[in-house]
Parts: structure tokens; C-alpha cells; sequence
């Protein structure tokens, strides 16, 4: 086996033209061919170039047998309470540790969670159980798909294996920066719900957690809409706008903290000047550019986050009465707006009181006031950034026309954000043009308000991963305090469900 690192080619250039490089080193046939990373160098705009990683052999690959199932029949049920990428994957594996999950999900099957996304972007009609943070696949679903993240858990090669297994492109497994797309995600996640009824799991749809009966230290039984069932595991998947359900475990004994989030808005630019900034004018023979930055021109620090080339902005209210936005793109990402979250650190200091689920009050307090901003049935108050800037009014857009479906109202962001917030992002967004030009164009559009970057409160847990305290019950994914995204969040329902083995076999 012949491994070859930083091979270089041009945009134009095949990938074909990399096993013929291999069959030269090999001096015979390339019997075996693998990409094993692919990233793209644009330090150089006069000379972008695409660099491999690749491995080869002059014979084919021998197959390894590797079986995760377990023969016999299921143990004892484990409930999860999500559909998210944490309660799949914990799902996933348990089955493979011959245990049977039971996924709870308050709202609807992905497909039928789709058409009411878009009839509350079409029509304002908001459905608090099927909307995009609530429903099968969890809020990523309807996002980038980006599987990129700043952790390093072995669990994380194990995570976009399962993902190809499902239906994702194989190509996520070697590039550098991988998405799957919404539209791809929406398979996947249909994929592993049907792996998961196939061998004797259950999901239940329209299935919402409302309580936990603990006696003596440790779970004995959950009620599922207001139904008691006997339970002696519980994986709390729920999602980081789970509100409702972090209200009802507070109150039965869940220790919890506050934990610190961001918040701000979506600015969107052209996908065109994107490229050209990052790429030169060779963009157009390029993926669709992307973008991360982050400034501490103040006292706080801002960055952006979910950053979707070629994507939209979508309206992702799970609550009445409140504007919540984020970004989604395709596989292709084929639009013609760059949008990404542009949010500013929220600390403790800025919540009302040390009550644990003070942040959700905070984040309720800038949707509500977004809501009043756009003026009612969930438009968005929108506002250039140059008028931004120069404390001005705005009155019509330029180049860029915001994508946010459910309608738009001019309004100045200061009247959703407290000063320091404002302060800051007015500090931030000629700071991250001075490192990619034309973020802060003045017809750029920033619509209010990204409140759910992250989970504001964060249920401890111990050693053993389940909840400080609580026998049989165990915090699990980015709802709970414990992931960032899709990978880490599905790598810790691996973990979770790793943990939860150890007590059977």
C-alpha cells in the first residue's frame, strides 16, 4: 500500500489524472485507489490549486469483515427523548449493542415536517410542534449540513462513515471542509429511521417528553404526552430550543446551569463578490466560497457561524409571538446570496438573574422584540449594513435582496439589541473587511435576530455521562450543553450510547 501527500491540481485539471500519478509510482496497474483528503489552497488567487492525499496499491483491497450487529434479541428498551443527530446516532448504536431504542419526537416525520416549514414561510401559519427546531432530523436538518467541527473525538470517523452508510455523498469522508446539504440530510435521516424500525426499534412521532418520575436517585418512569410509561433509561436529546421540556426536568430536580451563548443577525451578501474576494476571478471554476471570521474589535467577541454559500435565510420561529432566522443551502449551494450568522458573545451578566434558565428569558426577549421590529406575522426587520453603520433608516435595497421568505420590514437593529450588542457588531463589521473585502459592503442586508446559535443552559452530568445525581437518566448532544453542531452532537449520542452498554454487556 503506497500512500502520496500534497498532490497538486489546477481547478481545470481531473481527478483521473491522480491514479495515473499513481500507476507511475507503482510502476503497474492501480488495482486500488483511495482519496483520502482533498482541501482547496487559495492562498495564492494567481494560483489556486486542489491538494490530495491519496492511497494506492497494485493490489485490490482486502475486505475486512466488520459486523456491528449483535445476534439475539433486543434487551430492554432505552427511551430517547429527540430525533436530532444525537438521538439518531445514539439510536443507530444502540441497535448495533442489540439494545432497542425507543425515539421520541414531538414532532413530525422529516417529510411531512417539510411542507410545514415551508407553509409558515409561505403563509406565517406556525405550527409549535413541526417546525424547523422541532421535528424529525433536529434543527441541522434545515441548515448547511456543514461536519466540519474544532473537536477531535476518535467518534468523529465514525460519525461521517455512518453518515455515507445512509446516503450522504462519499465525499464527505475525505474533503476538508464537508457539507451534506439540507436536501441530502433530509434522505439520511429518513434512511436511519427506517434502519432503525427494521430491526426493532421504534420512533413515534408527535411523542413530546412532559414528565420524569424519580424516586430514590434514579428514573423509574417517563410520561409521553401525558401517558405514563415504565422506563429505567432515558437519553435527553431534546435540542437546544427545547424550552418547555428544560422547565419540566428543573423543576424535577435536574441540576442545571447557565451557559453562555452568542446572538445577532444574518448578514447576506452576493455568492459573486463571495468568490471573488476569496477565489480572484477564477471563482466561477470553484465550490461556491465560504467564509469564517471572527473579531475582537471590542469588548466582546464577534464571529460568524453557520455560514451558508449560495444559501437562504429561513424563518425558524418555534415559538408565538417571536422572529427567529437561519441559514440552510443545498448540496449545490447553488443561490445567488452568501448568508451567514454574524453573532456577538452573550455573557451571564447580560441575563436578568441567576436563575438557570435566565438565557432562554434573553433569547425570548430579542425574538419577541424582532417580531415587534418587522411588524407582526413573523417578517424580519431588516437593515443595510452601511446604514447600519452610519445610524441611518433604510428605505430599499440594492444588489443583494434578502431571501428570507416570510417577508421583510425595514427597521434599525438597535431596536432589538441592547447597546453593548450593537456597540459591538458596529466594531466587528469593518474589522472582518479588512480581512475579507466587501463583508461590510454597504448594501449587504442583516436581518434580525439569530437567537439560537447554541443551547443557554447546560444539564450536568457525571463521569458516566447521565445527569448529576440521576440514575438511568443521561444529557446528551448540543440541547443539553455538550456539542456544537451536527458532528459533535451525533458523536455524543455515540458516546452516550457507548456508556449505556456497559450496563448490559
Amino acid at each position: 500500500m503506497l500512500t502520496l501527500k500534497n498532490i497538486l491540481l489546477r481547478p481545470h485539471e481531473k481527478e483521473s489524472a491522480l491514479v495515473k500519478l499513481c500507476e507511475r509510482k507503482l510502476h503497474a496497474p492501480c488495482a486500488y485507489f483511495k482519496i483520502l483528503k482533498k482541501s482547496l489552497d487559495a492562498r495564492d488567487k494567481s494560483d489556486i490549486r486542489w491538494v490530495y492525499t491519496v492511497e494506492c496499491s497494485d493490489r485490490p483491497e482486502p475486505i475486512v469483515p466488520r459486523s456491528y450487529e449483535r445476534a439475539g434479541k433486543l434487551a430492554p428498551a432505552v427511551y430517547i427523548a429527540g430525533a436530532g443527530p444525537a438521538g439518531l446516532f445514539c439510536a443507530v448504536r444502540l441497535l448495533r449493542h442489540g439494545l432497542k431504542p425507543i425515539v421520541l419526537e414531538r414532532g413530525k416525520p422529516v417529510e411531512e415536517r417539510e411542507r410545514d416549514v415551508r407553509a409558515f414561510a409561505e403563509s406565517g401559519a406556525l405550527s409549535g410542534e413541526s417546525n424547523v427546531q422541532f421535528g424529525e432530523g433536529g434543527a441541522g436538518t434545515f441548515s448547511d449540513g456543514k461536519l466540519n467541527t474544532q473537536t477531535n473525538s476518535p467518534l468523529n470517523k465514525e460519525v461521517i462513515e455512518t453518515f455515507v452508510q445512509f446516503g450522504a455523498p462519499a465525499e464527505i469522508a475525505y474533503l476538508g471542509k464537508p457539507h451534506i446539504g439540507s436536501d441530502n440530510l433530509k434522505r439520511v435521516v429518513s434512511a436511519m429511521r427506517g434502519y432503525i424500525l427494521e430491526r426493532g426499534g421504534e420512533v413515534r412521532f408527535g411523542a413530546r417528553l412532559t414528565d420524569v418520575e424519580i424516586k430514590n436517585g434514579r428514573l423509574t418512569a417517563i410520561k409521553i404526552n401525558g401517558v405514563r410509561e415504565e422506563a429505567e433509561r432515558l437519553v435527553l436529546a431534546v435540542g437546544h430550543s427545547a424550552r418547555d421540556t428544560f422547565k419540566m426536568l428543573l423543576g424535577r430536580g435536574l441540576f442545571m446551569e447557565q451557559k453562555e451563548f452568542a446572538a445577532g443577525v444574518r448578514i447576506e451578501h452576493l455568492q459573486e463578490r463571495i468568490g471573488r474576494a476569496q477565489y480572484g476571478s477564477g471563482y466561477a471554476a470553484l465550490p461556491a466560497a465560504d467564509y469564517k471570521l471572527v473579531s475582537h474589535a471590542s469588548d466582546r467577541a464577534v464571529f460568524t457561524f453557520c455560514m451558508c454559500p449560495g444559501g437562504v435565510v429561513i424563518p425558524s420561529a418555534s415559538e408565538e409571538g417571536g422572529v427567529v432566522t437561519n441559514g440552510m443551502s443545498d448540496f449545490a449551494r447553488g443561490g445567488k446570496n452568501a448568508n451567514s450568522a454574524l453573532v456577538v458573545q452573550v455573557k451571564r451578566e447580560d441575563f436578568a438573574s441567576e436563575h438557570p434558565l435566565a438565557g432562554v428569558e434573553f433569547q425570548r426577549r430579542l425574538e419577541r422584540a424582532a417580531y415587534a421590529a418587522g411588524g407582526g406575522n413573523y417578517r424580519a426587520p431588516v437593515q443595510l449594513a452601511g446604514d447600519f453603520l452610519g445610524d441611518k433608516e433604510s428605505y430599499y435595497f440594492g444588489e443583494v435582496k434578502p431571501t428570507y421568505a416570510a417577508g421583510t420590514s425595514f427597521a434599525p437593529m438597535r431596536a432589538m439589541f441592547p447597546k453593548p450588542f450593537t456597540d459591538a457588531l458596529k466594531a466587528a463589521i469593518p474589522d472582518m473587511d479588512r480581512r475579507l473585502s466587501g463583508f461590510g459592503a454597504y448594501e449587504a442586508v442583516l436581518t434580525g435576530v439569530e437567537s439560537r446559535t447554541s443551547s443557554p443552559v447546560r444539564i450536568l452530568r457525571d463521569e458516566r455521562l447521565r445527569a448529576v445525581g440521576t440514575e438511568g437518566i443521561y444529557p446528551c448532544g448540543e440541547g443539553c450543553g455538550y456539542a456544537g453542531g451536527i458532528t459533535s452532537a451525533a458523536a455524543d449520542g455515540l458516546r452516550v450510547a457507548y456508556e449505556i452498554a456497559k450496563d448490559y454487556f
